[in-house]
């Protein structure tokens, strides 16, 4: 059996109950070395068999996989945050389900929710935005031509931008030309969650600076938009005026 575990967004203690336990009950972990926090491989039998899927293929990642299934081992796959946002975790279960190996999946929790924690910030804002999109710019992989970063900046809804650290100063520029004016509240949120976590709050026109200025080369999310900002609504979910199924309104 394979088991797919969010690994969670840095903390090693963020992690669910049951990727903690999958991970103390593995014969064999495979886990993404170059995000996944290694504290986590404390939680590890000692006789526990590790590799590091920084340093590997896909071939070579099935491959260790498969031969776990041939001895009866249970193999874990740690990926960083939770496995269904950039997890490249399909290409893997179309392998297993083509090997006729047994897998699931355990969620996590993503880093975007890990940034929004260190922010103390909520994406959901009532009259702000509605909308969280996540995305990446286009780099040494692209991005469909639909959803450019001046596509999705039209919505001026809350955007967390993953994978864009070293292209800041055209993620800018683009955000602009999209509809977000320069003055947009904006974060960059180094290592959510971490140790080492860095905040750095700033405007949308002064992301490469601020970054520049703080040493951010990678490892960090980009949020934009009004819910950084102190203008916002009240949630009708707690209006005494407003009716649920749950209380009467009083008298307006």
């Amino acid at each position: 059996m394979v088991h797919f575990v969010g690994a969670g967004c840095g903390a090693a203690d963020l992690i669910t109950l049951r990727g903690m336990r999958l991970i103390g009950e593995a014969d064999v972990v495979i886990y993404a070395g170059s995000l996944v926090n290694p504290e986590l491989l404390g939680y590890a039998r000692d006789d526990c068999k590790i590799f590091n899927s920084a340093e590997m293929t896909l071939d070579e990642v099935v491959e260790t996989m498969k031969n776990a299934e041939k001895q009866g081992e249970n193999t874990v796959r740690l990926h960083t945050g939770d496995p269904s946002i950039y997890g490249a975790i399909r290409e893997q279960m179309d392998r297993l389900d083509a090997l006729g190996i047994s897998y699931d999946v355990t969620p996590g929790v993503s880093s975007f929710c890990g940034a929004a924690a260190a922010l103390r910030a909520e994406y959901t804002l009532p009259d702000i935005s509605q909308t969280v999109i996540l995305t990446r710019m286009a780099g040494r992989t692209s991005v469909p031509e639909k959803e450019s970063i001046e596509s999705l900046a039209v919505h001026n809804a809350t955007m967390v931008i993953f994978l864009s650290t070293g292209m800041l100063t055209e993620l800018s520029e683009r955000l602009i030309t999209g509809g977000y004016s320069p003055d947009t509240p904006a974060a960059i949120v180094y290592k959510a969650t971490w140790k080492d976590e860095k905040i750095c709050r700033c405007k949308v026109s002064e992301l490469a600076e601020t970054a520049e200025k703080n040493g951010i080369k990678k490892t960090a999310l980009i949020a934009v938009g009004g819910f950084l900002g102190d203008d916002y609504s009240l949630s009708k979910l707690y209006d005494p005026t407003f009716e649920t199924e749950f209380r009467k309104a009083s008298e307006k």
